[in-house]
Parts: structure tokens; sequence; C-alpha cells
């Protein structure tokens, strides 16, 4: 755990050695502020809950994660800086986690830096903010799957474009899988098991029940063994590259 932390620690300090970490914040607290007072017509719902904020979530999530993901291996590839990396006592599995970790926290900090939108609602009303409380922690869990997707994306090549069009491609078909539309096209052909399968793929469809409040064990073991998959692809990628 020391050398995952001393990774994490690395990492989340070079997010904030530059200034567009907080132009990164800012761009998505006034991304979501907007989408959910403007565009979700908040006012007009007269109702005192988030529920537009989190319906808006997962596709401002498609932008923006990828964008932090994108440069977590293929910035180390392209300097040269990875053999550094590797080159220290830790194992790939410690600094893919600790380097996976230290994005985590950093959109953890940008979903905290919205929670003066969580004040607002209690001002104007009485919100059940167990429900809030709740549907922020499937924010975060969810910030992990597509950040986790984004992590092996990045590793695959060295130009962060690429991962970053790869990342939220990959994480745009997890989030639509579980759509009537996608599912009709499965229908028709495909045995109900594999349909079901399919549907249960779905970020909105795991996320949804989270942000009314609703905690299910099937939803937080999908979304932590989503990460465990892609962080162990990502451990195989990044073996692959340095053996090569």
């Amino acid at each position: 755990m020391r050398q995952i932390r001393i990774i994490a620690n690395r990492e989340l300090t070079a997010y904030f050695a530059t200034p567009m970490a907080f132009v990164f914040i800012a761009i998505f607290v006034a991304l979501t502020g907007a989408f959910t007072f403007f565009i979700g017509r908040f006012f007009d719902r007269n109702q005192a809950s988030l529920e537009t904020f989190f319906q808006f979530l997962p596709w401002l999530y498609l932008l923006l994660v990828p964008a932090v993901a994108m440069r977590l291996w293929a910035e180390e590839r392209k300097s040269g800086t990875i053999e550094q990396l590797l080159t220290l006592p830790l194992t790939t599995a410690q600094a893919v986690i600790g380097k996976f970790l230290a994005a985590w926290v950093f959109c953890g900090i940008a979903l905290v830096s919205t929670f003066p939108m969580w004040l607002t609602v209690n001002l104007l009303g009485q919100p059940d903010n167990a429900v809030i409380l709740i549907g922020y922690v499937g924010a975060f869990l969810m910030a992990g799957a597509f950040l986790s997707i984004g992590t092996c994306m990045s590793a695959l090549t060295r130009n962060q474009i690429i991962a970053f069009i790869a990342g939220a491609v990959v994480c745009f078909l997890f989030t639509l899988s579980g759509l009537d539309m996608v599912l009709g096209v499965f229908r028709g052909w495909a045995p109900p098991a594999l349909v079901d399968a399919i549907a249960a793929m779905s970020f909105l469809t795991r996320f949804e029940a989270l942000s009314r409040g609703v905690i299910e064990l099937r939803d937080l073991i999908f979304f932590f063994s989503l990460m465990a998959f892609w962080l162990f692809v990502t451990t195989l990628a990044v073996d692959a590259k340095k053996a090569g």
C-alpha cells in the first residue's frame, strides 16, 4: 500500500501543478450548473431535488472523464518517463492502481465542487438529502468506472487524442447498452440471456437506481467489478509494452 500511496500522491500533485486542473474543475462545475438549472429547467419543475443534475451527469462524464484519463499512460509513454517509473521498486499493478486512484480522487474533488448546488436546493426547499447523498456516491462510483476504461485506452497508445476518443467511444457504448433502441437491434436474433446481459452492462441502468436513493448490492458489485477488470487489462497492456 505504501508504494500505491506514493504513486497516487505523485500523480495527484502533478494534476494541480498546472492551472489546467482548476480550469477543468471550473468547466465541470459550470457545465453541471448550466445543465441542471437552465437546460434541465430546474426552476420550472418546482421540485427540491437534484434529479436533473444526476440525469445529465453520465453524458458530461462521456467527455470530461476520458479527458482526465487520457494522459495517465499515454503521456508517460510519449515523454519516455514510463521506463523510469517502472524501474522503481514497485509492481506494474501498484503503478496502475496508484495512478488510477489519483485520477479518481481528482474526479471526486470535481464532484465535491458541485456541492453548492446541493446547498442551493436545501435553501429553496426540503429535499431528501439521503437520496442526494446516495446519488453522489453512485456518481463517484460511475466516475471510477468511466475512468478505468479511459485508463486502459491510455495504456494502449502514446497519443492522448487517440486515448481520449477510444475511451469516450467505449464509455459511450457502455452508457447506451441499456436503451431500448439498442436492445431492439439484438432482440430480433439474439437469445434473451444475451439481451439481458447487454442491458445489465449499461451505466445508465446501474446509476439510475442509485440516483433515486436505492442501494442494491448488484449495482455496487457491477461498478467495482468493472473497475477491477479494466485495471487488470491495463496492467497487462503496460506489461506488454514494457516487454516489447
